[in-house]
């Protein structure tokens, strides 16, 4: 019983003063000393080590990837390859028309034959582009081959897929009637692709094109 006592009072004291985790720890008998092991304490880990929560992960994880990922500076975009084969002249108003851009400039990051020309641009220039003006090109796909040739609808498509290696995807449109179909199915896209994909009739929009460039020609307030 005394050793039991003995041994609780001296737990209550070692709470009390909290001693930097012994080794052992004495208590007196008639027999002699009696030595009891003190095993070291499980403090918990400082917070610093401690997992953060997956929100914090996850936050912590999207500054990091934001801060690595290079940003793509408008000079960048306008960068074209020396060597280029054919100017795709696409429409950058256009939804479905982009997928089709973007599938061809990845295609092009390796072949660096396409020289793309956003012809929605303040920039687009009818002069550097054969005389082709805005509202010509907004009327089907055109594309300048590096000798100045011009080509359109379904036969500009397979220019462009040709320089990146895809040319047998339209390979068969080289063959009559195939050719014929091919480009009166894409004459028929051409014609309402701007009511398809939810936008103003042409007017319109060569209208606001207009009045745009006639606040820009007085303010310069389109100049970057």
């Amino acid at each position: 019983m005394a050793l039991r006592v003995a041994a609780a009072a001296s737990a209550s004291a070692s709470r009390i003063s909290r001693p930097q985790n012994p080794q052992f720890f004495s208590l007196p008998h008639p027999n002699g000393t009696l030595k009891f092991h003190n095993p070291p304490s499980h403090h918990p880990r400082p917070s610093a080590l401690l997992p953060l929560p997956t929100r914090s992960r996850r936050y912590i994880r999207a500054i990091s990837e934001a801060a690595v990922e290079p940003a793509i500076s408008r000079k960048e975009q306008k960068e074209s390859p020396k060597d280029w084969k054919i100017k795709m002249l696409y429409d950058g108003g256009c939804p479905l028309c982009m997928r089709e851009v973007n599938m061809l400039r990845e295609r092009n990051k390796s072949y660096g034959t396409i020289k793309f020309v956003d012809i929605s641009s303040d920039d687009y220039s009818p002069e550097e582009n054969q005389g082709l003006d805005y509202e010509t090109v907004m009327g089907r796909i055109h594309g300048i081959l590096s000798d100045g040739t011009v080509v359109t609808d379904v036969e500009a498509f397979r220019r462009l897929y040709e320089h990146v290696g895809l040319g047998w995807v339209y390979a068969i449109t080289k063959y009559e009637p195939i050719a014929k179909i091919a480009d009166s199915i894409y004459g028929v896209w051409a014609k309402y692709r701007l009511q398809i994909t939810g936008r103003p009739p042409i007017e319109e929009i060569l209208e606001a094109r207009r009045k745009k460039g006639e606040v820009c020609k007085d303010s310069n307030g389109c100049k970057m």
